[in-house]
């Protein structure tokens, strides 16, 4: 079995271009059904906005791994000084089931999460002409540094500004060098919202508060998924999600539309129906795009083994014997 820590992910980096090429190809397994995955269970004890969730999954194609990833979310850990989320993945042979490789990091979920992300970001390119994209990032852990990264890499020079805010503060040294310079860190959450093409949500909330019109025909990624009120819905009705099944729960923000507002399955688009289907050109132009990605475990067995294949590759990791 490989062994690959935090250590090992960086050293061999990010290439998010090929991070999102593998989502894409996810995708489309999505589409053809080659693939397994059971509703993700939440474990709970003790405080209960806290959690440690199982997401096991099976994919085909030119992946052909299963595996699961055990991650645990404790929100409250950033004010003790820890890292909120702690994760262990298992990638296992298809054919034997044989374990082949274990990922002792959180990071390769952080970098699934953001390699989601910019494929939806590809996506809204394709449609909408991307220049002078102003970028607006609420909550900047790591989840939300990773998405700065991501966005300042597959749109570079269409950015003509960033704006950072988290509550707790911002440490320019998690800035990326290249974006510096167009940087902006704010004292409120509207002051990136009002005005982003591009907004996303990074942060820990457990409950909306964002009820403020957007930035006509903008792309709100909302990937903590409790920072939008159901009010929302009085601005836009172009709704993404990943799988409904899995984000209509667990008092997501779709769920609080779905049982304040009656939002259903039906008035949302899937990620395939974006990616495999084009759906994004039947949305209207002026109106902003809600993304809300539960995280679906078929994407993060998907990176762990084009990591696991990387690793191979560049002799990174450690080999463990039976």
């Amino acid at each position: 079995m490989l062994y690959l820590n935090t250590g090992h992910i960086k050293q061999m980096g990010v290439d998010w271009h090929k991070t999102v090429q593998v989502i894409q190809n996810a995708v489309q397994n999505l589409k053809e059904n080659h693939f397994a995955q059971p509703i993700k269970p939440y474990l709970r004890f003790k405080d209960r906005t806290n959690r440690i969730i199982a997401m096991p999954a099976y994919i085909g194609g030119d992946f052909e791994a299963a595996g699961i990833k055990w991650i645990a979310s404790f929100p409250k850990n950033i004010d003790k000084g820890i890292q909120r989320a702690h994760s262990v993945t298992i990638l296992n042979d298809s054919d034997t089931g044989k374990p082949f490789a274990t990922f002792n990091t959180a990071i390769v979920s952080g970098i699934r999460t953001a390699s989601v992300s910019g494929l939806i970001i590809q996506e809204f390119e394709k449609v909408r002409n991307l220049t002078d994209v102003k970028v607006g990032i609420i909550g900047f852990g790591p989840i939300g540094q990773l998405h700065l990264s991501m966005v300042t890499h597959l749109l570079g020079s269409k950015i003509s500004s960033v704006t950072l805010y988290d509550k707790k503060g911002i440490n320019q040294e998690h800035i990326p060098a290249e974006i510096l310079a167009k940087t902006n860190i704010v004292n409120s959450y509207e002051e990136a919202y009002q005005d982003a093409d591009i907004f996303i949500t990074c942060t820990v909330a457990a409950e909306g508060y964002i009820d403020q019109k957007p930035k006509d025909g903008a792309l709100l990624l909302n990937v903590s998924l409790r920072d939008f009120k159901p009010q929302i819905l009085d601005y836009t009705k172009s709704i993404i999600v990943d799988d409904w099944e899995e984000v209509c729960r667990e008092n997501t923000d779709i769920e609080v539309m779905h049982r304040e507002r009656n939002l259903q399955k039906e008035d949302t688009y899937s990620i395939v129906d974006v990616v495999c289907h084009e759906a994004m050109n039947s949305l209207r132009a002026e109106q902003a795009i809600l993304f809300n990605p539960m995280g679906m475990a078929i994407f993060d067995v998907a990176i762990a083994t084009y990591y696991y294949k990387l690793a191979v590759e560049t002799g990174s990791g450690v080999q463990l014997e039976d």
